[in-house]
C-alpha cells in the first residue's frame, strides 16, 4: 500500500471519491482482522490506509460532502 496523493484525489469526482472512500475503510477492516489473528506482516500498512482515508475524508469535507 502506498500513500495517495491529493492531488489525485482532487482530480476524481465525488462519487469516485465516495467509492475510493467505500474502498479503503472495507481494506482497513479486513486489515485489523489479519493483525488481530497474526496474518498481517506489514503492520506499517494500517497507518498509510489511515491516513489515506483522511486525505479522502478532508476533500469530500471541503467539497461540502457529508457521509
Amino acid at each position: 500500500m502506498k500513500p495517495l496523493k491529493a492531488r489525485d484525489l482532487r482530480e476524481l469526482s465525488d462519487e469516485e471519491l465516495i467509492q475510493k472512500y467505500r474502498e479503503l475503510k472495507k481494506e482497513l477492516f479486513d486489515m485489523r482482522i489479519k493483525h488481530r489473528f497474526g496474518q498481517l506482516e506489514d503492520t506499517a500498512s494500517l497507518r498509510i490506509i489511515r491516513r489515506n482515508i483522511a486525505r479522502v475524508l478532508t476533500i469530500l469535507n471541503e467539497r461540502g460532502i457529508k457521509l
